[in-house]
């Protein structure tokens, strides 16, 4: 693994389940697509941006189900160019290069995806788009919020991101002196801003956590539940 980069980025624990969604394409992408299953607002979608493992993996689909569940349509674009990161990484920490793997899925690679799918599901008559980004799809999920597409923004152990501009670069991960940076940038930000903290979770505890630990299990639970709350309050 290159310095720099968590391992806990390319580690976790598979859940399991059956995902209910189906793949179509929106835009000429790949998507996941979690639909409620009764009466829902359509001009509403929640853009679920992944991590390194993308639809692939079951934990993603299962988590864009239960965001339908609860009365949105979820989306989950394939914003890794179905280049994901193999699940069989969980079983081998430290040996996956994701340093070189991120070197090839800059925002050169993500911009356009995200861009078509937003452009399709407008066409369809989407107005307000929400956002939940986890680990390598924060920065995805902040720069449709720079460009007020999204107007909802939530997200979960976010990685690549620098706190004092809250650019799409700089540190890998988000550590207690970030946080307590983005609070004092946010703190008078009049729509609303809210951080949460879980404690006893790692990286990557809001997709991937071990939900045998009872730390991770509430956290994982309380990050989903404050997600949909703020989705409920500003989508």
């Amino acid at each position: 693994m290159s310095e720099g980069l968590c391992q806990h980025c390319v580690s976790g624990v598979r859940h399991e389940g059956t995902p209910e969604g189906k793949i179509e394409k929106i835009g000429g992408i790949e998507c996941y697509v979690a639909t409620p299953s009764g009466d829902y607002d359509k001009t509403k979608v929640v853009l679920f941006l992944t991590d390194v493992f993308g639809i692939p993996l079951n934990n993603n689909k299962l988590l864009a189900d239960t965001f339908a569940s609860n009365g949105y349509k979820t989306v989950i674009p394939d914003i890794l160019s179905n280049d994901a990161v193999a699940e069989d990484a969980f079983s081998a920490p430290g040996k996956f290069d994701i340093g070189a793997w991120f070197a090839s899925h800059g925002p050169d690679v993500w911009k356009p995806i995200v861009d078509s799918v937003v452009a399709a599901l407008k066409a369809e008559g989407v107005t307000r788009i929400g956002t939940t980004g986890y680990c390598f799809g924060a920065p995805p999920a902040l720069y449709l919020a720079y460009s007020n597409t999204s107007a909802v923004t939530v997200v979960s152990h976010p990685s690549l991101l620098k706190p004092e501009s809250l650019e799409l670069r700089g540190r890998p991960q988000f550590p207690p002196d970030f946080q307590a940076k983005s609070d004092e940038i946010f703190k008078g930000f009049a729509p609303g801003y809210e951080r949460t903290y879980w404690d006893g979770c790692t990286h990557g505890f809001a997709v991937r956590g071990d939900m045998s630990d009872p730390k991770v299990k509430a956290g994982k639970e309380g990050a989903f539940e404050a997600a949909v709350k703020f989705f409920k309050k500003h989508l």
